[in-house]
């Protein structure tokens, strides 16, 4: 009886320790944060977020904006 005990013991261990993981996502470099020149305003961002990864910069020619390090501008700014 202690014997089948142990044996149910031990294969629901290895198995639980068989079916259990653990998925990393590689971390992407961060970039710096983006300063904007002396004289410009900051303006807070209106909405929501469009994606994961992006964060509210400046550009010199369209102003502030979402940017993520693989898609560049949100809506196309170049």
């Amino acid at each position: 009886m202690k014997s089948q005990t142990f044996y149910t013991l031990a294969a629901s261990l290895l198995l639980g320790a068989s079916l259990s993981g653990c998925v990393v996502a590689p971390v992407a470099p961060v970039e710096p944060a983006a300063v904007a020149p002396a004289g410009v305003v900051y303006v807070a961002p209106v909405g929501v977020v469009p994606g994961p990864g992006y964060s509210w910069r400046y550009h010199a020619h369209y102003g502030w904006g979402w940017w993520h390090p693989r898609y560049g501008w949100h809506r196309g700014w170049h």
